[in-house]
């Protein structure tokens, strides 16, 4: 399953509403560490079709970011049933991204 580009205006029906466990990638253009992490995040939501892997760019949707109380980037959230289940803030590797879903 491809990375899926959320905005304000499908939230609610591509996280919320989800019925797999959402793995969202706050991220920015001109954040190296997010240039970094983003080919994990890519390879995780092509290997695990039990997920929904999300990003969300920070400069084109901050309410969405201060929703979360994201104050850094790259900032990993893990969603379950429209719920917050887990959180990691910088670069972390893939084994622990999939340890928090």
């Amino acid at each position: 399953m491809s990375v899926i580009t959320v905005t304000s205006q499908n939230f609610e029906t591509e996280v919320t509403a989800s019925e797999k466990p959402v793995l969202i990638d706050f991220w920015a253009s001109w954040c190296g560490p997010c240039r970094m992490l983003s080919p994990v995040v890519d390879e995780i939501a092509e290997e695990r079709t039990d997920i929904k892997v999300c990003k969300i760019n920070v400069d084109d949707e901050p309410e969405l970011a201060g929703r979360f109380g994201v104050m850094s980037i790259p900032t990993l959230v893990v969603l379950i049933g429209g719920q917050l289940r887990n959180k990691s803030v910088g670069v972390v590797p893939k084994d622990k991204i999939l340890s928090m879903l």
